[in-house]
């Protein structure tokens, strides 16, 4: 990993920002060639999928999609993003979750019962006992298709939502909640969010078709929420990719890593020690 990645770590004001309201937004992550090439490689994954049978007028789910192309294996440790995500998370993390989603036009008509608020990480919320819950956890979302308008199929959230444990729900379960907003953007963002965060996903009301990357990262006690096939891709990656890809020594280091479990914290004390 370049050293030139550390211009990009996160800020006082990022770090404030994400704390108090449980997701932060960075524009222009990504290049329109980088959006463009990503792009590409998403749609050659949805022609695939549809001609194994996925129906075009449904969104298309892809997990476990960092083998598919070299371009998703490199954004795993991006040098615009993985800075920010060890300033929030530290250094013993790994990816343990991705997820593709493209999501053409819906052609129903609009309404507000579609939605599905939730918290991320299942029977995590139910399983340990604490308030707040823990973060645990963060995902990045790349967006590759312009959003910039509501009714895109916009991700939605509820800002300073991820302190709550419980939120005030429509009859029904679904609806929008008080103080929702859509996530609007531009092709290129990077869109950091805490998995407490209340949020949902939207129906794409409009003709434009939502592409978007998902990037979960969290910490390497974390079971993985994909089958993560990508033992693979181990032997031609670096140190610190590695250790994002969930490789270790042995399963203990999960728990108590060495220097040899977490090499991103050795580089992280070496150019940058308070960081360490």
């Amino acid at each position: 990993m370049d050293k030139s990645c550390l211009q990009y770590q996160l800020t006082e004001e990022e770090r404030r920002t994400f704390e108090e309201t449980g997701y932060l937004i960075v524009e222009n992550a990504l290049s329109e060639e980088h959006v463009a090439a990503l792009t590409a490689e998403t749609d050659r994954i949805l022609e695939k999928s549809v001609r194994e049978g996925h129906d075009p007028k449904t969104a298309m789910f892809h997990p476990n999609f960092i083998p598919d192309h070299k371009l998703f294996l490199d954004l795993v440790d991006y040098e615009k993003i993985l800075p920010k995500v060890w300033g929030i998370l530290g250094s013993n993390i790994y990816l343990y979750h991705c997820h593709m989603i493209v999501t053409p036009p819906s052609g129903q008509p609009k309404n507000d019962k579609t939605f599905a608020w939730h918290q991320d990480s299942g029977h995590v919320n139910r399983d340990i006992e604490t308030h707040p819950r823990p973060r645990l956890s963060l995902k990045v979302a790349y967006f590759l298709s312009d959003i910039s308008e509501p009714d895109r199929g916009n991700f939605y959230i509820v800002p300073n939502s991820h302190l709550n444990d419980t939120m005030p729900f429509p009859e029904g379960g679904r609806g929008q909640l008080e103080g929702a907003i859509p996530i609007c953007v531009k092709p290129g963002t990077a869109v950091f969010f805490d998995r407490r965060l209340w949020h949902t996903a939207s129906p794409n009301w409009s003709d434009i078709t939502r592409k978007v990357l998902f990037y979960g990262y969290g910490y390497r006690w974390l079971r993985t929420k994909d089958d993560m096939t990508v033992s693979t891709l181990l032997e031609q990656s670096s140190p610190i990719r590695r250790q994002l890809l969930g490789d270790g020594v042995n399963c203990n280091g999960y728990y108590t890593p060495t220097d040899a479990d977490v090499p991103l914290r050795v580089w992280l004390r070496e150019h940058t020690p308070d960081q360490a």
